[in-house]
């Protein structure tokens, strides 16, 4: 996939996308919120590095390979009916694919089931059914930082590669740049590890010491200094959130309850005199949504949400990100020249 560069629009870290050979740099990472890692009364167990090929030996031939016309990725075998999950980012604008299992060498056809872009997911369904294992599928709000996991994908198209780490950090909020095939979007609650994420692990497995799937790898951290890759900071889709959307993209093709909270607003990026971002401008306002119901209104500048200041589009997105349908939040907005504070009972980002 073809190499895309943007600098990061807060200070904490960048991210890249990790499809099939090409990095892109993204935005920013925003802190966890304080209920997003709590401790379970039964954590996965540890593995020391002598029980890694048994965990190995369970999980690879669940990833396997998935090539499109604009390069290559990693996928987890969700059924025996020949649904693989794996990045909205990996597929693409393919309809059509070609997979590899780890253990034959002969590829098969596949074609697209749906995509959900908004939360980097897609499922696709190989045509042969012969030989897939479905991949045994974790708990991921039993991750707890310090875990043990193993990245399994296929990095730079070398199949099935194994890297190891720990679960740095979770309830991460995590911005994806834009791209020829992806939009770009806003992941919430992800999975932060130190396992080695290189291209072409995009969609692959993260899974933990009892070889579970906790999680579906998608991002890598850039260095702030010279935009190359980061080493140990890499982020993955939460498994609960994974299996959700494809669940519903089996079913229907479609997203259609997707538990992220939205205003129910088209903005875009104002900026002073000087340059400099000075809000989400907003453009248009959904019609019965959350922000006219409020008295939003185009034209408005927001500024904060519940205190988060927002100076820009991205920053919007990841405020939101980190909050649920349903919650009533104070939105500050310059309207006018004058700064006003609004109340908005938030609604749910709509499906595709």
């Amino acid at each position: 996939m073809t190499q895309r560069t943007r600098r990061a629009a807060a200070a904490v870290a960048t991210v890249a996308v990790i499809g099939g050979g090409g990095v892109a740099v993204g935005a920013a990472v925003a802190e966890p919120q304080p209920q997003a890692s709590s401790a379970t009364t039964a954590p996965p167990r540890q593995a020391d590095r002598a029980g890694y090929a048994d965990i190995v030996r369970q999980v690879r031939p669940s990833v396997v390979q998935i090539q499109t016309s604009e390069g290559l990725g990693s996928g987890v075998i969700l059924d025996d009916l020949g649904n693989i999950v794996t990045n909205a980012h990996v597929a693409g604008n393919a309809t059509t694919f070609t997979v590899q299992l780890a253990d034959d060498t002969k590829p098969r056809s596949a074609k697209l089931v749906g995509t959900y872009p908004a939360g980097d997911i897609a499922v696709i369904r190989a045509d042969d059914l012969s030989g897939l294992r479905p991949a045994s599928f974790g708990d991921s709000k039993r991750a707890q930082v310090g875990d043990a996991v193993l990245a399994v994908g296929n990095p730079l198209g070398l199949s099935s590669s194994v890297t190891e780490g720990i679960v740095s950090a979770t309830g991460r909020t995590v911005s994806e740049p834009a791209s020829a095939s992806s939009s770009g979007t806003v992941l919430a609650d992800a999975i932060q590890t130190s396992a080695p994420i290189n291209p072409g692990n995009s969609g692959g497995a993260l899974v933990n010491a009892s070889g579970q799937v906790i999680g579906i790898p998608t991002l890598a951290a850039a260095s702030s200094a010279n935009g190359g890759q980061a080493q140990g900071i890499g982020f993955a889709i939460p498994s609960n959130t994974a299996r959700d959307i494809a669940s519903q993209l089996i079913r229907s093709g479609h997203v259609t309850s997707t538990d992220r909270a939205a205003l129910g607003v088209q903005v875009t990026t104002v900026a002073r005199a000087d340059g400099r971002p000075a809000g989400a401008g907003i453009v248009a306002v959904t019609g019965g949504g959350p922000a006219e119901r409020a008295g939003l209104r185009a034209g408005d500048a927001i500024t904060a949400i519940a205190g988060t200041p927002t100076p820009d589009a991205s920053a919007l997105a990841e405020a939101l990100a980190g909050r649920e349908p349903g919650q009533n939040v104070a939105v500050t907005v310059v309207r006018g020249g004058q700064t006003i504070i609004v109340h908005v009972t938030l609604g749910e980002l709509p499906g595709n």
